[in-house]
């Protein structure tokens, strides 16, 4: 349970960290300042965690093989690391679920002006950055005046006129929606995976207790 668990774990991380959206936005540079990937940081806790909870598995599926009560007390003290870690990675992830939509956000409006200013090669760059954002998140500007004035310029937004009618092409809003999105998935794994933890220390302890007792009789 615990290997298959761990599996899914790493599995969903790996998804999120190399997820296109994301990653085009997240890798995107302006003036060499790179996007604001303070992102990763959560989802790098649950690829460690994910790694660590399968080599777990095999040591507490081993342990309880064997009987050995050694193992199963690393398997136990691990498993209580571990769900400090996944405690740590929800707390964080709710800390900064609005923070990390802004700053992506900033770095966005910060391209967008940069691309209208009067230096050729910035304004060039920027645009280069603008344009990925517009085409990832299907938008075109941080507001609907915006969007309308965008759309009549093509190099910063391939969206066509009639669009801005139909369509809500405000990138703040959809910025917002697709970290708080991913953020979502993050707290979700890390739920998930704390209250199987708290199951496999109650099991260990009772198979740990239980072998001690064997071995008196």
């Amino acid at each position: 349970m615990h290997l298959l668990a761990g599996g899914i774990i790493l599995g969903v991380a790996l998804w999120l960290r190399h997820d296109s959206q994301t990653s085009s936005i997240l890798e995107s540079r302006l003036d060499d300042q790179p996007a604001p990937s303070t992102y990763y940081v959560g989802i790098y806790i649950l690829i460690a965690v994910g790694a660590v909870m399968m080599f777990v598995g095999f040591l507490g599926c081993y342990g309880a093989i064997q009987e050995s009560q050694c193992l199963l007390g690393t398997f136990f003290t691990c498993l209580v690391i571990l769900f400090a870690c996944e405690v740590a990675a929800g707390i964080w992830g709710f800390v900064h679920k609005d923070q990390i939509a802004k700053d992506i956000t900033q770095f966005y409006d910060q391209a967008l002006l940069q691309a209208k200013s009067s230096d050729a090669e910035k304004a060039n760059k920027a645009k280069a950055v603008v344009k990925t954002f517009h085409e990832t998140l299907k938008c075109c500007g941080g507001s609907a005046l915006e969007s309308a004035l965008n759309i009549l310029q093509p190099d910063l937004c391939s969206q066509s006129v009639s669009s801005a009618f139909t369509q809500d092409l405000n990138c703040h809003s959809k910025i917002d929606e697709l970290f708080s999105g991913k953020l979502y998935l993050i707290g979700i794994a890390a739920i998930v995976v704390a209250v199987i933890m708290i199951f496999e220390m109650i099991l260990s302890m009772v198979l740990c207790c239980g072998i001690r007792n064997s071995s008196v009789y």
